[in-house]
């Protein structure tokens, strides 16, 4: 038989027809998931991307940080180095005086002597 220019074709292409829309149906739920998956995949790159940069920034203000701190550390040890050499000045001058002191007392003692020995001579 024949339908407009159409042959119809045998019961079984019913089955086959069925089958097609079968398989066209479940290809078309199947693309669906797939492109709701591409859109949560997305999703979820595009907030992974957004907690990357949020991170990015936090560790630059860190490093910053670092860095600032590390200028003031080379700035103390730089100052620390200037303090130890004028306590090892201090400290030399600190034993000479006492070295002129002690010679300034042993003169001191030996005018006093020649003085008494002096004075008992005379006696």
């Amino acid at each position: 038989m024949s339908y407009g220019g159409y042959k119809q074709l045998p019961s079984g292409s019913i089955d086959h027809e069925q089958r097609q829309q079968q398989v066209a149906s479940s290809t078309y739920d199947v693309l669906q998931r797939t492109g709701e998956s591409i859109q949560r995949s997305n999703q979820i790159a595009i907030e992974t991307e957004n907690i990357g940069a949020g991170v990015l920034g936090e560790l630059s203000e860190q490093r910053e940080s670092l860095l600032r701190t590390t200028r003031r550390l080379e700035e103390a040890d730089s100052e620390l180095s200037r303090s130890r050499l004028i306590i090892r000045k201090l400290s030399r001058e600190v034993v000479y005086n006492k070295i002129v002191l002690i010679i300034i007392i042993i003169l001191e003692l030996g005018i006093l002597v020649g003085l008494l020995v002096l004075k008992l001579a005379h006696l």
